[in-house]
């Protein structure tokens, strides 16, 4: 096994970098410092794979031992997923220390004062609009009603001109009676 001493000089500034970095108390210092150690890391499990070889297909005419070990490669791609991951969980803890030192004394209170208001004239405004559909659906049902009972009266060849004049005060009668309706 030939290591870089390059390499190796490289991987330990690295980890010399990111600890150091990672001591610090500034979030946005830790993680710089993680990211540095994070990349650290991958270059050693790239230095410890091992000599460079083929690719590792076995195919015809290919010797086992001259391909390269193919774990190694899976080991950094899967540090380079974790890597991301952990940096978006404290990218989202920056982002909420900032937001909550712009807030000030108040913290993480918010007003929601303004939002009690509008949900109140949102609720005013159904209640309102409710009224109103079931005042319509009233008026719907007491046309329908004169509507139907009109319809009998007229279908009924036995009732003279008298019996349509009683029937028709009988309804204005009714009507003048009924909840909701007003007189024409």
């Amino acid at each position: 096994m030939s290591a870089s001493l390059t390499l190796v000089l490289v991987m330990g500034v690295l980890f010399g970098a990111g600890i150091a970095t990672m001591m610090e108390r500034s979030l946005t210092r830790v993680l710089i410092g993680f990211l540095l150690v994070g990349n650290g890391v991958n270059l050693l499990i790239y230095l410890m794979s091992g000599t460079p070889g083929l690719a590792p297909i076995l195919g015809e005419g290919v010797d086992g031992s001259e391909i390269s070990d193919p774990l190694p490669q899976a080991f950094i791609l899967t540090a380079i997923v974790i890597n991301l991951g952990i940096t978006a969980f404290l990218l989202a803890l920056l982002y909420r220390s900032w937001w909550l030192a712009q807030l000030g004394e108040r913290g993480d209170l918010v007003d929601d004062a303004a939002e009690h208001v509008e949900d109140a004239e949102e609720t005013a405004d159904l209640i309102r609009s409710s009224a109103a559909d079931d005042q319509a659906v009233q008026e719907i049902i007491v046309a329908s009603d004169e509507e139907f009972e009109s319809g009998d009266e007229e279908l009924d060849p036995s009732a003279g001109a008298g019996g349509r004049e009683e029937s028709a005060k009988r309804e204005h009668d009714a009507s003048a009676r009924r909840p909701g309706r007003r007189r024409p």
